[in-house]
């Protein structure tokens, strides 16, 4: 038995978002329904499954994911499609997409999909955590910290670190120790660990 979720289905067809929805509560679900990506995000749901079509295929969900993004806003999506095509699939899952199906018609393939995105969801939520955290510790460091990190991370030595910033080594090695101790890191790989973490919200940190 699938755990009962909350299901905001997103589509900008009306018919379509009215067969989803009751496909959702004949299998056990809530849901909840969208039009527009800019409904979505004026509700900002913070609990539940995305279902959304992906129009144009390989574009549509891809846009969303990346509008939630820039609003800070993150739900586990599903992506749904009429005949998903492999480059479609591929570009849906790349950006950020859990699953991609052919529009569901049955309760079966609809609660394996709900199952399996909400496994990856709970994975995806710590890392989204541990990323953010990550982050927050890098923003206090100085731009000179930051370029010694940087390098750090790309597995530089500190003389090579002074070669390339153009300063000595001692001095790298005095923005390196005050660098470790605004992450709180202990050692040189828990800082290369944080700055690979901050990394996990999709772009650079």
């Amino acid at each position: 038995m699938v755990e009962r979720v909350t299901l905001h289905i997103l589509d900008s067809d009306s018919a379509r978002r009215a067969q989803l929805a009751r496909l959702a509560f004949a299998a056990g679900h809530h849901a909840e329904i969208y039009g527009t990506t800019e409904e979505l995000l004026a509700h900002a749901p913070g609990t539940g499954l995305l279902l959304a079509h992906d129009e144009p295929p390989g574009e549509g969900v891809p846009a969303l994911i990346g509008a939630m993004m820039r609003a800070g806003h993150w739900l586990p999506v599903i992506a749904i499609g009429d005949a998903p095509d492999t480059w479609a699939v591929v570009r849906t899952i790349k950006a950020g997409a859990l699953d991609y199906l052919a529009i569901p018609t049955q309760i079966a393939p609809l609660n394996d999909a709900i199952a399996r995105a909400s496994q990856e969801a709970e994975s995806h939520r710590v890392q989204r955590a541990r990323a953010a955290e990550a982050r927050q510790r890098i923003a206090r460091l100085s731009l000179r910290e930051r370029e010694v990190l940087d390098r750090l991370a790309e597995g530089c030595s500190n003389k090579a670190i002074a070669r390339d910033l153009d300063i000595s080594p001692r001095t790298v090695e005095i923005h390196r120790m005050k660098m470790m101790g605004k992450l709180g890191a202990r050692h040189a790989a828990e800082a290369v660990r944080l700055r690979i973490e901050a990394t996990g919200l999709g772009d650079a940190a």
